[in-house]
């Protein structure tokens, strides 16, 4: 049996399905808010308050007044740290003000604009990002194909990053800043590629590349005053075409082993060179040595001579003995020696002097003793 035929039900009996009273505690639905009251009394306030009750000359002027009052109030703005703000009067660029809070006349007199000027926008030459298959790079041969100074062609992929200088310039003097930044990069691209050579280019020319890359663009939109500034140019890719790229790293493998062999050519003669150099002074050091040594010797031999010749001349004799003697004394002075004296001999006796141990020294002769 439903629950509303029990007793009458809760719409006969004021009760509800689960026994109590509608409306809660105290049985009362709630009342939604009555706007026109709300707005009549408003009103009426409002006419107490003017002079005369709301009605009269001075209560119109005074409403106007406060209408006027709020128009004006409208004319604050507030222009955020990475903000500028564009004042517009009547559509036309008026001037450009800096963060903070600032005041124009309301509209529809002034607008203002407040554009992002702090975020770093890029912009991408010879690919587009997520084209082709998701999370790849789609490459766009017409961008990125460029031709070298020495007539080469080279494939270039680069990302421009920027942001804004001058936001009443940026409004107002280009219409499509992305593609204005996008053309530009391209041409200076292509006039750096044009003046550099491909092996310049693809091997240690980036950086400069970059810089000069960077620099054209940055001339080329302050001459359309797009206040603009280009904060990099980064060269993602650099490489030959690729119909050709296998015989280029080909070609690089073996301009790579060639230098690794220079390298090595050169470390050793750096190693052996200054070895050579080294023993070839010191030979002819010793070989001047040497010389120096023989003129020495045979200068004073020469002196040694002719001072025995002079003494010769003065006493032949005795010079020849002292000579004879001299020579015999080098010849037998390491000789053992017996002396004979043979006409002392005739009685059967041979005198003998034994002139070795008469020329040892006493010490020789103790230690010799000693040891017998």
């Amino acid at each position: 049996m439903p629950w509303n035929n029990q007793g009458g039900g809760w719409q006969g009996g004021g009760r509800g399905p689960w026994g109590g009273q509608n409306g809660g505690s105290s049985g009362r639905q709630p009342q939604a808010p009555d706007l026109e009251d709300m707005l009549r009394r408003g009103q009426e306030r409002f006419r107490r308050f003017l002079p005369g009750g709301g009605r009269g000359p001075k209560a119109i002027l005074v409403a106007l007044l406060a209408v006027v009052v709020i128009w004006l109030l409208t004319g604050f703005y507030r222009v955020a740290p990475d903000e500028q703000g564009v004042v517009l009067r009547f559509g036309e660029f008026v001037n450009t003000t800096a963060p903070g809070l600032h005041y124009h006349l309301p509209s529809p007199i002034e607008t203002v604009l407040t554009p992002q000027v702090t975020r770093v926008q890029r912009v991408e030459v010879g690919f587009r990002t997520g084209e082709g298959r998701r999370g790849s790079q789609g490459d766009l041969p017409e961008e990125s194909l460029m031709l070298t100074g020495d007539e080469n062609i080279v494939d270039i992929d680069l990302t421009v990053f920027w942001v804004i200088n001058d936001a009443g310039r940026f409004l107002f003097n280009i219409e499509d800043p992305e593609s204005t930044v996008k053309n530009a990069a391209e041409s200076a691209v292509r006039e750096s590629i044009g003046q550099s050579e491909f092996q310049f280019a693809v091997a240690e020319g980036r950086a400069a590349i970059e810089q000069q890359t960077r620099d054209k663009i940055q001339q080329i939109l302050d001459g359309y005053q797009a206040g603009i500034s280009v904060n990099e140019v980064k060269l993602l890719k650099v490489d030959p075409p690729g119909a050709v790229i296998d015989a280029f790293r080909d070609v690089q493998r073996a301009r790579a082993d060639l230098e690794t062999q220079r390298n090595e050519a050169e470390t050793y003669a750096n190693d052996i060179l200054p070895r050579a150099r080294g023993d070839a002074v010191r030979l002819v050091l010793e070989a001047e040595a040497y010389r120096e040594q023989v003129v020495q010797t045979a200068e004073g031999d020469a002196q040694r001579f002719l001072s025995i010749y002079g003494e010769y001349k003065n006493a032949r004799e005795i010079t020849a003995r002292r000579m004879y003697l001299e020579t015999m004394e080098k010849v037998l002075g390491n000789m053992t020696k017996i002396i004979i004296d043979s006409d002392s001999g005739q009685g059967g006796v041979v005198p003998y002097l034994p002139l070795n141990e008469l020329t040892r020294t006493p010490a020789a002769s103790g230690s010799a003793g000693g040891s017998q």
